[in-house]
């Protein structure tokens, strides 16, 4: 079983902005919270939220 991450909290950054992108992409960024371009948003370091992170990389960051 997985450890947990002691709720820590990552910060996630939209760096790139949604034209272009295809739907699915555009529904992953909005399931994370990002709606404009610069905007940051807080959550818990999960395998979940990773795992849209990878999915989007080219869209987003990860500020730590």
């Amino acid at each position: 079983m997985a450890k947990k991450n002691d709720n820590k909290q990552i910060k996630i950054k939209l760096v790139r902005g949604l034209i272009g992108a295809s739907e699915t992409q555009k529904k992953v960024v909005r399931g994370l919270g990002l709606t404009k371009k610069d905007q940051v948003v807080e959550h818990y370091n999960s395998a979940t939220i990773m795992g849209m992170v990878n999915k989007v990389s080219h869209l987003v960051e990860v500020v730590e």
